[in-house]
């Protein structure tokens, strides 16, 4: 293998040559900024039900929900219209410079959006955040060229790890932090959850040589073309024309944005569902409580992902765990509807436990979906791959808190119908998207990648 001087990623490939154990300090880096980049996301969720009704946008209490919705699905649509453009810009330019940026907007406008006193002043925030905020297909990308292909399971587990311990001590940092004057009247707390990560490595290539005038050049491109790694590169790339071409590709992307569908429609109706009133079919607890049983859940997500994923996806493969995590996830969330008919201290330990199954499931189905779309494209379009499942994702997440916000609201106002009351509507159709990305493993909507399926 022949390494070019000055180019980062020779430099990596280097790397992961000469030495066959885990990064283990990379690796804690892309885990602390995956992390910090998805704090914002959802630590809005524990209060925004309070946040709405100090707004006094809502006529009534049962149209908050409706409210709600749109400000989340503002983050998630900024971030479908441009997910694309940075991860063309990570392609051209490198991985590094779009984690930078992502991160120092994620300070400037998650807390611009703290200071939002108007309702549309809180869209306005989310949304922008949302844009620029452009590190997540990177990062996977990123993860993937920085360890051997030997440990890339463990590499997305813990980017999808970070991901979800995010959206969970999100919620718990905003359901403890919320409304601080009237928990702690003595006290002005400051969020400082910002962290720098500018001593990544580059992963992407930069070979510096014109053309064939150059006779050293020339030499040296020819002894490249005679290795077999570069000829495993010449092959890949004469398969990716298009991305959009690539159905492996394609169908994975599409598994994603189901997966997050339901991931982001469920992040939406579990805190409005676990504070609202009892009379409304809710539990009656406050965003304290929400943010110890989410606090409780990303404990869990840390060790089931750091020590038994890996085994159960080396074991059965990406595709027949996700189904089978699927299926737990569509008989858990029949049993929620019931859940409100229990008193402490059953309410609390069940409540955790459902908390913790569910979580665990979604983030299952997420790092299988990763490790497929990665392995269905080459490095010179990994990430521009990563930012259209990113895009593709975002939509999916803008439509889902939205509508999942609607259909909650609806659910309030009809709780003394015949068939479905309530909760029980809501946790069905919550059930329906499951069972249709359960579908989707299955062929012919799902194409495995070679490398899968070997």
């Amino acid at each position: 293998m022949v390494y070019f001087e000055g180019c980062p990623g020779c430099a990596i490939d280097r790397r992961k040559a000469e030495s066959t154990g885990i990064p283990y300090k990379s690796f804690f880096h892309i885990w602390m900024i995956t992390l910090v980049s998805c704090l914002p996301i959802s630590s809005l969720y524990p209060f925004l039900y309070f946040m709405i009704r100090d707004f006094h946008i809502a006529k009534t209490v049962e149209d908050i929900g409706f409210y709600a919705g749109f400000v989340g699905a503002s983050y998630m649509f900024g971030r479908a219209l441009t997910s694309i453009l940075w991860g063309m810009v990570a392609d051209r330019f490198g991985r590094k410079p779009v984690i930078v940026v992502g991160i120092f907007t994620g300070l400037v406008f998650n807390t611009l959006f703290g200071l939002s006193v108007h309702y549309w002043m809180a869209i306005a925030t989310r949304f922008l955040l949302g844009s620029f905020n452009g590190l997540l297909g990177p990062i996977r990308a990123y993860v993937v060229e920085v360890c051997r292909p030997e440990h890339q399971a463990i590499g997305l587990s813990l980017v999808s790890t970070a991901w979800a311990m995010g959206l969970i001590i999100g919620p718990a940092i905003g359901g403890y932090l919320a409304q601080p004057t009237e928990k702690y009247p003595k006290l002005f707390p400051t969020k400082t959850i910002f962290e720098s990560c500018v001593w990544l490595p580059e992963t992407l290539h930069s070979h510096k040589y014109k053309s064939t005038e150059d006779q050293s050049n020339e030499s040296l491109i020819q002894q490249l073309a005679d290795s077999e790694d570069f000829d495993e590169q010449k092959n890949s790339s004469s398969t990716n024309k298009s991305i959009l071409k690539n159905w492996p590709l394609m169908s994975s992307i599409i598994l994603f944005c189901i997966v997050s569908f339901d991931d982001m429609a469920y992040t939406e109706i579990f805190p409005l569902w676990v504070e609202s009133e009892r009379r409304l079919g809710g539990l009656s607890l406050s965003s304290d409580d929400v943010g110890q049983v989410l606090a409780i859940t990303g404990a869990t997500i840390l060790l089931y992902q750091t020590f038994v994923y890996p085994h159960i996806v080396k074991l059965l493969g990406p595709i027949i765990t996700t189904r089978i995590m699927t299926i737990f996830s569509m008989a858990l969330l029949i049993t929620y509807p019931f859940i409100a008919h229990l008193l402490e201290p059953w309410l609390s330990i069940v409540l955790n436990i459902a908390s913790m199954i569910k979580a665990n499931c979604i983030v299952t189905a997420v790092t299988c979906s990763f490790i497929l779309q990665n392995n269905s494209v080459s490095q010179e379009q990994r990430a521009t791959a990563n930012g259209l499942a990113t895009t593709l994702m975002s939509f999916s997440k803008a439509i889902a808190p939205a509508g999942a916000g609607i259909v909650f609201s609806w659910a309030q106002k009809h709780q003394h119908v015949l068939f479905f009351q309530g909760g029980q509507m809501v946790f069905l159709l919550l059930d329906i998207v499951i069972f249709v990305e359960l579908i989707w493993t299955f062929k012919p909507f799902l194409v495995f990648p070679e490398d899968v399926t070997s």
